[in-house]
C-alpha cells in the first residue's frame, strides 16, 4: 500500500514502507519555488519577507499524482484542505484517469480540510495502521474517522503573505508585525482559516493555544507541533502542555515550504487529537 500526500503535510519521511509526497509552487512574478527536499526555507522566507508585490502558490497537477501513483495497487491519498488549494481537484481527477488503465487499484483520496500538523499527526496513524497489517477499507475508513477527531490551532506572528495574495487586508497585516501582535485561529470545519483571537507576545500566544487544545477536547495523548524557524517556541509550548497533560506524546516538526510560506517565521501550529 501506497501513501501518498502533497507538500503541505511537512514531511519528506514516514514509518511505513511506502510513502511519497507531491510538491506544490510558490510563485512570485519574479520567482517560483518548488517545495520539494532541495528548497531553502530559509532563502524563501528571506525573499518573500522583502517582496512587496503579489505571491501565490499552484496545486500538483495530475501528472505529478499520476508519476506518485505509478506502480501501486492500493494508494491513499491525502491533501491539503480544498478550501485553500485545487491539490484535492487535481487528485481526484489523477485518480480516476489511473483507475481507467489500472481497474484493480484501490485508490482513496481524502481532503484533509487541514493542513501541516493535522495532516501529519493523520498520517502517523496512517502508517501504524499499514504496519500493522490491516487492509485497505480498514485503514480508508479508520483514517477518516481518526481526522474527524482531530483539531489544528496556529499562532502567526506575520501574515504579510497571506495579505500579498489578497486573503489578509495589508493595513492589519502592518499593525500586526509593529505591535508584535499575534493572530491566534484555527482550521474551521470546512477548511477554512478562521481567527479566534489575538495576543500580545509569544508568551501569551503559546498560553492561548493550550486553552485552545483543551477546550477542543485534548484527549491529552498524541500532539504534534510544527513550526517556522521557531524550534524555542515549538519547545515552549511542548513544555506548556506536559504541563497539563503528562503523559502526552508530543512530537516536533520543522513546516515545509508551503506551509512556511503561509506560517512565516515564528509561527507554530499544534494538532491534537480529541476525544
Amino acid at each position: 500500500m501506497r501513501i501518498v500526500a502533497d507538500s503541505s503535510c511537512d514531511l519528506y519521511t514516514l514509518d511505513c514502507p511506502d510513502f511519497t509526497t507531491v510538491p506544490l509552487n510558490i510563485y512570485t512574478d519574479e520567482r517560483s519555488f518548488r517545495d520539494d527536499p532541495s528548497l531553502n526555507i530559509s532563502e524563501l522566507l528571506d525573499y518573500l519577507a522583502q517582496y512587496k508585490d503579489r505571491s501565490y502558490t499552484s496545486c500538483p497537477s495530475v501528472d505529478a499524482w499520476l508519476d506518485a501513483f505509478d506502480g501501486a495497487d492500493e494508494i491513499l491519498v491525502m491533501t491539503v484542505t480544498s478550501a485553500l488549494s485545487g491539490s484535492y481537484s487535481s487528485a481526484l481527477s489523477a485518480a480516476s484517469i489511473y483507475q481507467e488503465t489500472h481497474p484493480d487499484a484501490k485508490i482513496s483520496v481524502i481532503d484533509s480540510l487541514s493542513t501541516g500538523g493535522e495532516e501529519v499527526l493523520v498520517l502517523l496513524k496512517t502508517a501504524e495502521l499499514v504496519n500493522d497489517g490491516a487492509d485497505f477499507e480498514t485503514i480508508d475508513a479508520q483514517v477518516r474517522d481518526y481526522l474527524s477527531r482531530s483539531r489544528l490551532f496556529f499562532s502567526f506572528f506575520s501574515v504579510h503573505n497571506l495579505s500579498q495574495n489578497g486573503r489578509v487586508n495589508k493595513t492589519v497585516a502592518a499593525a500586526m508585525n509593529i505591535l508584535n501582535i499575534a493572530v491566534i485561529g484555527t482550521a474551521s470545519p470546512e477548511g477554512k482559516i478562521s481567527v479566534t483571537g489575538k495576543a500580545r507576545g509569544e508568551r501569551k500566544a503559546l498560553h492561548m493555544l493550550v486553552r485552545e487544545i483543551t477546550k477542543a477536547g485534548f484527549n491529552g495523548k498524541r500532539a504534534v507541533i510544527t513550526h517556522v524557524e521557531n524550534e524555542t517556541g515549538a519547545e515552549q509550548l511542548k513544555e506548556l502542555v506536559l504541563k497539563e497533560y503528562p503523559q502526552a506524546d508530543i512530537r516536533i516538526y520543522p513546516a515545509r515550504g508551503l506551509c512556511s510560506y503561509y506560517m512565516e517565521r515564528r509561527g507554530i501550529v499544534i494538532s491534537c487529537e480529541t476525544e
